[in-house]
């Protein structure tokens, strides 16, 4: 009685280090204690916004059969993202600012859960040195640049900036 469920979670040594860390559940423990600062702060677009990113990703999860490390975490925010900016051009498109504004600042308050955008010139730079490596078929050089730059840069630009570099 009176005893807390407390789910397992997986440690690890870290090298050179003595202490245990937890591994793969940084960034959502950092999700559900925003949903926490948000409900305090009675912050109700944080909320609702952290709220359905966290149902996301247990969905995905089911989905998958496990859970998710911070780069699938990552994958399901930038899925969020992507689906805020499509509404909200949609909401423009149909005559209704002030619905595309509430989607813009749902997208700008999950960026903040991703890694710092890469720029143009970045993403251009990896795709030349993939190219210069031998890779000279669009599949093949998407396939070796998306890992490093999924999440962190919109991947129709990567395919305009490789079309171009193999054009």
């Amino acid at each position: 009685m009176g005893h807390r469920f407390e789910p397992e979670i997986a440690l690890t040594l870290l090298p050179g280090s003595d202490s245990f860390t937890r591994m793969s559940t940084h960034l959502k423990s950092r999700l559900r204690s925003d949903l926490v600062t948000a409900r305090k702060a009675r912050d109700r677009l944080r909320t609702v916004v952290m709220t359905t990113l966290l149902s996301d990703v247990r969905n995905r999860e089911i989905a998958l059969g496990d859970d998710l490390d911070d780069e699938g975490i990552q994958g399901v925010v930038a899925q969020a993202i992507k689906q805020r900016h499509a509404a909200a051009e949609q909401m423009r498109a149909g005559g209704r600012p002030e619905l595309a504004d509430k989607e813009s600042a749902e997208a700008a308050l999950l960026q903040e859960y991703l890694p710092p955008a890469l720029s143009e010139a970045e993403v251009r730079d990896i795709v030349k040195k993939v190219v210069e490596s031998g890779a000279d078929q669009m599949g093949s050089v998407m396939g070796q640049i998306m890992p490093q730059i999924r999440g962190r840069f919109d991947g129709t630009e990567a395919r305009r900036i490789v079309q171009e570099e193999l054009g």
